[in-house]
């Protein structure tokens, strides 16, 4: 299935990690450290209150106003710098996922936000890519992945592996998923900390 697929069918559980899964892999953007989004992490298990997702989200929320968002070399010419090749712009959609997240666990508003979050993950990892890609996003998200530049495409892999992994295993995949959000924050942070290098 597609990844507008499967976010058509999640269940609530699928959706929170779908949105979060994307934001996680894309928080170096923001400055914010491996370990900041844990605490929603943690709440989409079977034992959590889903009631205290809205005010783990603020506290987050405020730790990365903190550290201000862009990451760069400390001399402004990184990714949140201006005339980076659409570094800024990366940043910019990064903070909208985090921005646009619903502070209630429904199933409505988290559909919107999850389908937002793949499609400005997607975004993030073309405007890093160095490969163009003439192919509408759209078509991307359907399903049509011939041709795609590596790096756009492995983050739609994983947007995939995420959403499969918690149809078929509901909390028990979330261990799964989040392994998957590490590798690709990784991965990125890899990217950022290369162009930063490359305008230092």
């Amino acid at each position: 299935m597609s990844v507008v697929d499967l976010i058509a069918t999640a269940d609530e559980r699928g959706l929170a990690a779908s949105g979060l899964a994307c934001l996680d892999r894309c928080v170096p953007l923001l400055g914010g450290d491996d370990e900041i989004l844990r605490p929603l992490w943690g709440n989409l298990t079977d034992d959590s209150d889903p009631g205290g997702w809205g005010d783990l989200l603020d506290q987050i929320r405020g730790k990365l106003d903190s550290v201000g968002g862009g990451c760069d070399d400390g001399e402004g010419a990184g990714v949140g710098g201006s005339g980076d090749g659409g570094g800024g712009d990366a940043v910019l959609l990064a903070r909208g996922m985090l921005d646009a997240a619903p502070t209630a666990r429904s199933a409505a508003e988290l559909r919107e936000w999850a389908d937002a979050c793949s499609i400005a993950a997607l975004r993030i990892h073309r405007l890093l890519d160095p490969a163009a890609d003439p192919t509408p996003l759209d078509s991307r998200r359907a399903g049509a992945t011939e041709g795609m530049p590596p790096l756009a495409a492995a983050e739609l892999r994983r947007q995939t592996n995420v959403l499969e992994v918690l149809a078929a295993h509901g909390a028990g995949g979330l261990r799964r998923a989040l392994g998957e959000s590490t590798e690709g924050r990784r991965i990125l942070r890899a990217v950022v900390s290369r162009r930063a290098r490359g305008r230092s």
